[in-house]
């Protein structure tokens, strides 16, 4: 608030706390202008004094309290409370003075009314002040809403929105029945979901706000407003903003995430924050959609040192202006003695291996690059780890290592192998899914081609995926890091895997468009080492709860002391040599190896030797 108008504020409450006075007097004496006691007190002149000191005073107090300070368009019951006892403040000495004269300055009593009054007056001054900047000034081309869910977030949406002179909240739809007729901050619960059509039409709505929606709701929100022009867009959880406020910046358009047919999983900060918190972190591919989310979540728990390390230069660059407290450096992982010296320098507590090549076509004819940086990159960072006294390492793998089909996935099953066979204490795998929006994947791919007019590929019919966020993602790593004891794989419940083309028509529909009308979809068949479905769980692996409810712990085979031998140097002498497809067969030998030795045995506690 501007000086000049702190003045003009104070100026007027100067006045009404004076008319206050008068009218508490008044009422005390039953406005009976022919009483003498009453004329005494209003015009004798110490009593005169009185009065005014007592404007004085409680205008004084509201300035300590900081009523001038507040804009006032947002006024509310915490403002309302801070006018109260600003008042009962400058009050309380007048009503001492008044007790010892003996109510010859002003009645006894008097000073109660005065109380009420002065909050009736100044208070209320305040709330038309808010209600006039709510209403006054609208124009007619304000953006008419309806709010899915008749909650705390939907009441929470409706008071922002109706400061906003932007928008019209025109009702709530819910489907409980108890919502049914009520009104919340003066707006209707206008029917169900069923009803939401007409409603659109009649109220001529544009906006849809969905309060804390779940996957089935969103895609019945969707159905049903299929060929109007509405806007969807979604509130994040409560629980996730600050002081449990929706802010209308943070009112976001639907998005493929909120069609996951599960809750999202949430990092614990405190579960994770005491590993993190004054410790040197190391984060290998780090300007990779994971990698570089990781970062970003790190940072957050004050670690003493964050370093960023990558082979792409502009992603670690890119990083790096995001996070300038961040120290980088350029290094391929395999280069074993660059990374050395990075180790020697940095001395890491805490290490996440998110570097890797992972698509999957790509990969079957590039199968030497392949596992020169998923196997011997990750075994680099695996020797460097246990050599500098790394408390925790963490490797990223995914679902496509289980029972692999294809060169990356079984490198990533490899390095899985490698972590279990290393059985360091404080090293383990962490094993997810496709990660939604993450560089070159299914999403952006099909919304590049949904720009310019499609069609968007699938490449069958009945391809499946398990899906996640790029935050759930990090989540998992983060949260299983604290689990780590010794080579272990954890696992999220990513409930059930989604179908690509079910994908594909949420996509268009997201945005704007209708399947296979305005936006085609077109079946290409299966791509190079491609598989329909993916496993969570391979051959002769099964799980165990944790005592995280969302992750799992994978008991698999470990391999033996001896594995696997010197048949790695071999594995990697082809790789230098650029011989894909022996790299590939003496890949999967030594997982047939591996895998296909003995039962479910407990970790080893053999080193790898190379």
């Amino acid at each position: 608030m501007k000086p000049l108008q702190k003045l003009a504020l104070a100026a007027t409450d100067f006045f009404l706390v004076l008319a206050a006075v008068v009218i508490a007097l008044g009422s005390r004496l039953d406005f009976d202008y022919g009483d003498p006691l009453l004329a005494r007190f209003i015009e004798g002149p110490r009593q005169q004094a009185f009065i005014v000191a007592i404007a004085a005073f409680t205008v004084g107090w509201f300035y300590i309290f900081g009523l001038y300070e507040k804009v006032w368009r947002y006024a509310g019951t915490h403002e309302l409370v801070g006018v109260v006892k600003a008042t009962m403040v400058s009050l309380l000495p007048f009503q001492v003075i008044v007790m010892i004269s003996g109510g010859t300055l002003f009645p006894r009593t008097g000073l109660a009314l005065t109380l009420l009054v002065t909050v009736n007056i100044c208070g209320g001054v305040r709330l038309l002040l808010r209600l006039a900047s709510e209403t006054l000034g609208k124009p007619m081309t304000s953006t008419r809403v309806i709010i899915v869910g008749a909650n705390d977030a939907g009441e929470s949406i409706v008071r922002e929105l109706s400061r906003s002179r932007k928008f019209v909240p025109v009702g709530f739809v819910d489907d409980r029945a108890d919502r049914a007729g009520l009104r919340i901050r003066g707006i209707p619960v206008q029917g169900t979901l069923k009803d939401l059509p007409g409603l659109i039409d009649s109220y001529l709505v544009t906006e849809i706000v969905l309060a804390e929606p779940t996957a089935a709701q969103v895609r019945q929100v969707m159905d049903l407003v299929k060929g109007r022009e509405v806007q969807l867009r979604v509130v994040p959880a409560l629980h996730e903003m600050v002081a449990g406020r929706v802010e209308l910046n943070r009112l976001r358009e639907l998005s493929i995430e909120d069609l996951l047919e599960r809750e999202a999983v949430r990092v614990d900060p405190e579960l994770v924050r005491p590993l993190l918190a004054g410790k040197r972190v190391l984060i290998t591919g780090a300007g990779g959609s994971i990698g570089s989310e990781i970062a970003r979540q790190v940072s957050g728990f004050q670690p003493e040192q964050l370093m960023l390390v990558g082979r792409g230069e502009n992603s670690i660059y890119e990083i790096g202006l995001e996070l300038p407290q961040a120290i980088l450096r350029i290094c391929d992982v395999c280069r074993e003695r660059i990374l050395e010296r990075i180790f020697e320098e940095f001395r890491p507590h805490f290490v996440f291996h998110a570097a890797a090549h992972k698509h999957v076509p790509l990969m079957e004819s590039a199968a030497a690059e392949a596992v020169y940086t998923n196997v011997f990159g990750t075994l680099a960072v695996l020797k460097a780890s246990q050599k500098y006294g790394v408390d925790r390492f963490v490797l990223l793998s995914t679902d496509k290592a289980v029972n692999p089909g294809n060169v990356m996935g079984a490198t990533k099953r490899m390095a899985e192998k490698l972590v279990a066979q290393m059985a360091h204490p404080g090293f383990a795998a962490v094993r997810f899914g496709n990660v939604l929006g993450s560089r070159g994947s299914v999403v952006p791919t099909m919304q590049k081609q949904i720009s310019q007019g499609g069609p968007v590929t699938v490449t069958d019919a009945n391809m499946t995926r398990y899906f996640m966020t790029i935050p759930e993602a990090v989540t998992l790593v983060l949260q299983s890091s604290s689990l780590a004891q010794g080579g272990e794989i954890y696992l999220l419940d990513m409930g059930k895997p989604v179908k690509i083309l079910d994908l594909a028509h949420n996509l268009i529909r997201l945005c704007g468009y209708e399947p296979e009308k305005e936006i085609g979809i077109k079946i290409t068949g299966c791509r190079p080492g491609e598989k329909l479905t993916e496993q969570l769980v391979g051959v002769g692996e099964s799980t165990q709860p944790t005592s995280l409810a969302k992750v799992q712990k994978v008991v698999s085979t470990v391999p033996p002391a001896d594995w696997p031998g010197a048949r790695l140097e071999e594995l990697r002498q082809h790789c230098l040599d650029g011989r894909h497809e022996r790299c590939r067969e003496l890949l999967m030998e030594l997982l047939a190896e591996a895998d296909g030795q003995g039962e479910s045995s407990p970790q080893s506690e053999a080193s790898i030797t190379v």
